[in-house]
Parts: C-alpha cells; sequence; structure tokens
C-alpha cells in the first residue's frame, strides 16, 4: 500500500499546470471489466476552489474518459471534496459527496444512488452525515465487509476557526450504508511528530484479523493541502496505530505532498493505487500505479 511515484503515471491531469489547481482526491472502484473513478477538481481560493467532482471509467486503469461532472453549485455547497464511489450488490451505485456548507467552514456528506455511474443526478440526494455545530465531517472511506458497512470519516473541530484543520478520522458503521453509529476515533496525529496536527485516513483493508490503513498527515496549518501518506494497523478498526514515526510517501516537490491514496483490487489479480501528487509547478496531479 506504500506509493513508489518513480513507478507511476499520470491518470488525470490539473485544468492548469500552476499551484492552486489539482486533479486528485479520488475513489477507485473496478467493477465490469473497468475501473471506474469518482474525483475532485479544484481552483485556488477565489475561483472556485473545489469547483466539481468527475465520474469517469477506464478499461486499463490508466486512460480515463469523463462520464459525469457534479458542480458544487448543484450540491448548494462552496466546495466539494474527496468523494466515496460504491457499486452495490444489486448492481446500483452511491456516490458520497463531501460538501462545504455555504458561509462556513463546516462540512456535510451527502449520497446519491443511480443505476449507472454515468446517471447521479444532484437533484435526488439526502444528508447521510450531516455533522453538528462544533464538527464537520468529510472525506468518507467506505468498506462493505459480509453484512457490515464501515466508515472512515475526516472530523474537524469548528468553535475555534482558526483550528478548524486539525482532523481526526473517526470510525462508524451502519447496516445499509445510509445510517450510521459511530464508534469514536480510530485514528489521531501523535504529538510532536509528522502527523500531530491531523490524520486522516484514506484508504482501509482487511487482511485477516488485521486492518491496515492509509492516512494523510501534517503537522502544522500550514502544511494544509500538502499532507503526506502514512501507513497505520491494528486489530479493531476502531483503533488504528501509526506504523511508523515518518511519513511512508512524499512528493520530492513543494511541500511534499502526496495524498489521499486509495487503492483497488483488480479481478483478475493485483491492485492499483491512485493518489494525488504535488508537482514541481505547484499543481497537483493524479497519478496511479500497478503492484
Amino acid at each position: 500500500m506504500v506509493p513508489d511515484p518513480g513507478h507511476s503515471v499520470v491518470a488525470v491531469a490539473p485544468e492548469r499546470a500552476e499551484a492552486g489547481y489539482w486533479a486528485g482526491a479520488a475513489s477507485a472502484v473496478a467493477a465490469g471489466g473497468h475501473v471506474y473513478l469518482a474525483y475532485r477538481l479544484r481552483r485556488p481560493i477565489g475561483l472556485g476552489r473545489g469547483h466539481a467532482v468527475a465520474l469517469a471509467r477506464s478499461a486499463d486503469g490508466v486512460r480515463f474518459e469523463t462520464l459525469l461532472t457534479i458542480s458544487s453549485h448543484e450540491m448548494d455547497a462552496d466546495s466539494l471534496e474527496r468523494p466515496a464511489l460504491v457499486a452495490l450488490p444489486d448492481g446500483r451505485w452511491r456516490l458520497y459527496l463531501s460538501c462545504a456548507t455555504p458561509g462556513t467552514k463546516h462540512w456535510r456528506v451527502e449520497v446519491l444512488e443511480a443505476d449507472d455511474p454515468a446517471r447521479f443526478d444532484p437533484r435526488w440526494r439526502r444528508v447521510v452525515l450531516p455533522g453538528d455545530p462544533k464538527t464537520g465531517v468529510k472525506d468518507p472511506v467506505i468498506v462493505r465487509r459480509g453484512d457490515v458497512w464501515h466508515l472512515w470519516a475526516s472530523c474537524h473541530p469548528l468553535a475555534d476557526p482558526e483550528q478548524a484543520d486539525r482532523m481526526v478520522s473517526d470510525y462508524a458503521t451502519s447496516a445499509d450504508g445510509l445510517d450510521w453509529t459511530w464508534h469514536g476515533t480510530a485514528l489521531s496525529g501523535v504529538p510532536g511528530t509528522w502527523d500531530s496536527r491531523g490524520a486522516r485516513i484514506t484508504a482501509v483493508t482487511f487482511a485477516g484479523d488485521a486492518v491496515i490503513a492509509s492516512y494523510d498527515g501534517r503537522a502544522s496549518a500550514g502544511e494544509n493541502y500538502e499532507e503526506r501518506t502514512g501507513v497505520a494497523t491494528g486489530t479493531d478498526p476502531a483503533a488504528l496505530v501509526p506504523l511508523a514515526p515518518l511519513p511512508a510517501a512524499v512528493s520530492p516537490y513543494g511541500g511534499g505532498g502526496l495524498r489521499y491514496l486509495d487503492v483497488v483490487e483488480l479481478p483478475r489479480g493485483g491492485r492499483r493505487l491512485y493518489y494525488e501528487y504535488t508537482r514541481a509547478d505547484g499543481a497537483h496531479e493524479l497519478r496511479t500505479e500497478l503492484r
């Protein structure tokens, strides 16, 4: 689950080759001989922020065709962050969208359903993770295992606007992926280390009795948007511990941003990794590598 950018290729390039323009924060699903991606498109603050989430499809996991784009305006949001794309057992699909509540630092998660990833309609949606006046909730990671839905979400304190960039990863379960029961904080940063300001789980794999998670970490508010990737493990999905005192993967450019790692198991074996990567020009691109 540890990226090696030297063996990666670009899957989606940003709109422009300059700082503040990003393509990334992807959620990947392998189904029907294709890899489907939902990913966020961002412009600089003042020019749209997270202005859209795109749905795309690929036969090889590298070259994608855009199926649908949902704008932040359609979701009544100031910005959109990382989505979560889920294929249901009955052939339908869900798209969970992280939405910034206008005029605030609050985040909520809403869900759309469709019979095809190209047919999500923002007019038909419901809030599934509302957060509250003290907490913003976004960037859900969702894994179905047996009859249980598992979710880890990035939670931000809102009482002090200067501290709203802080984040921990809280854990919840559900029987249907719509109504969730929270079980507390699964992962938080370690004081005095590279992830002390925040820890955001981005992908989770169950391996026998072990739970293996990749996560984004930062040490300061100044590293917001330039998180690095770490690995955490445990036997309880509600209690994960960082595996090492240093990040596992970084970019050599800018603030070292290598974040929002997702891992998709391929039907014919192997895995594809997708992650957002800071380039030398300051833009962020979505990269992939085959394992």
